[in-house]
């Protein structure tokens, strides 16, 4: 079933200057490889964000006109991270730029150390993005009138790890999907609960309270039943964290009563996971649109390289298969494809290719190309 046109409404490409722009907090992955952070002699940088993934996902395997809204302490750092943003060809228009003071103590540059865990290892991120300049960006920082209204943006993406991050960011997410909406703009919002970045600011409960404002200005909301246990305050019995037939159908009861209270919804979806290791997993998706329920095709023992970035790889490929063909059925293949991809090469951000893409959603496999 194609969605109709009224359900989803999304601007012409030739309306907007960007098809997609992304708001959050950019930082740069430190990388042992093989090895773990804790015995590490050398790392492998990367940039990496779980917004901003997947306004460079669509730009580098899908081709589309993206942007960033985020912000960076003016160190020999954020221009390292702002130079792997421009070799992922996404616009750096919208980033702002804060002054260093020498030392971190008012504003820093946001690091992540990542192994990707291996086997019966699994993958350990350690976080370090205390007072980050992203972080304090606060409403009337932006010019979200010139951005949406002038400027024109098919499509907003944002999520719960940026919202979560200070004070000041719930309320800057609130101004801008409020104004993205006021000119027509899609918006779609990845939950992606992290109990790490909660913990400390309340919990469930503050996690709840942020994410259900947020959420009244959605139309494609991204996330897993613990997501939308945590972060909206919905449960079904027999949750778990590894993926079966049963909790698929947990997941559409879920779905069926939070599209009850949020009706703006038009489209949800969510990867599903099953972990065999930390280098095995069978991997799929799901999404409802217009009443109906999609699975994409269900991998298997699929191998992993590096975790990391998959779930973005997903939201980008779906919002890819929304926005070139209305059909949900095609367009959650084309995420579960691009995100199996995306954890088959290092680093947080997809290295896939669209005929790559194209290929898998296909049934095309590995046989060597030549």
């Amino acid at each position: 079933m194609i969605i109709p046109m009224s359900t989803l409404e999304i601007k012409t490409a030739g309306s907007c200057k960007y098809d997609l722009i992304a708001l959050g907090e950019i930082m740069l992955r430190l990388d042992p490889g093989e090895g773990r952070v804790r015995t590490a002699r050398n790392f492998q940088v990367w940039e990496g964000g779980g917004e901003y993934n997947v306004a460079r996902g669509l730009r580098r395997c899908f081709g589309m006109r993206t942007a960033v809204v985020t912000a960076f302490a003016e160190n020999e750092v954020g221009r390292l991270i702002e130079d792997f943003i421009l070799q992922g060809g996404v616009d750096t228009s919208f980033v702002k730029w804060r002054s260093y003071d020498g030392v971190g103590r008012t504003v820093r540059n946001g690091l992540n150390f990542t192994e990707r865990g291996f086997g019966i290892r699994g993958a350990v991120g350690v976080p370090d993005r205390g007072l980050t300049a992203a972080s304090q960006l606060k409403v009337g920082d932006i010019d979200w009138e010139d951005i949406f209204g002038k400027q024109g943006v098919r499509w907003f993406h944002t999520g719960g790890i940026y919202a979560a991050l200070s004070e000041s960011t719930p309320p800057l997410v609130e101004e801008a999907v409020k104004v993205a909406k006021k000119y027509g703009t899609i918006v779609s919002y990845d939950l992606n609960y992290r109990p790490s970045l909660w913990k400390s600011i309340g919990g469930h409960k503050k996690a709840q309270e942020v994410n259900r404002n947020i959420a009244r200005y959605v139309d494609v909301m991204i996330g897993n039943e613990e997501d939308f246990t945590a972060c909206l305050g919905f449960d079904v019995e027999g949750v778990d964290e590894n993926i079966s037939a049963i909790e698929v159908d947990n997941f559409k009861k879920m779905i069926s009563k939070v599209v009850k209270e949020f009706p703006n919804f038009k489209v949800t979806a969510t990867t599903l996971r099953t972990v065999k290791s930390a280098t095995i997993n069978d991997w799929g998706a799901i999404c409802w649109a217009d009443g109906e329920f999609y699975e994409a095709t269900y991998r298997k023992g699929l191998e992993i390289l590096d975790r990391v970035g998959g779930g973005d790889s997903f939201a980008s490929g779906l919002i890819y298969g929304l926005m070139t063909t209305r059909d949900p059925a095609k367009a959650v293949e084309y995420g579960a494809a691009h995100g199996a991809l995306a954890m088959t090469t290092p680093g947080d951000t997809s290295m896939a290719t669209l005929a790559e893409v194209e290929k898998l959603v296909g049934g095309g496999g590995a046989r060597v190309q030549r």
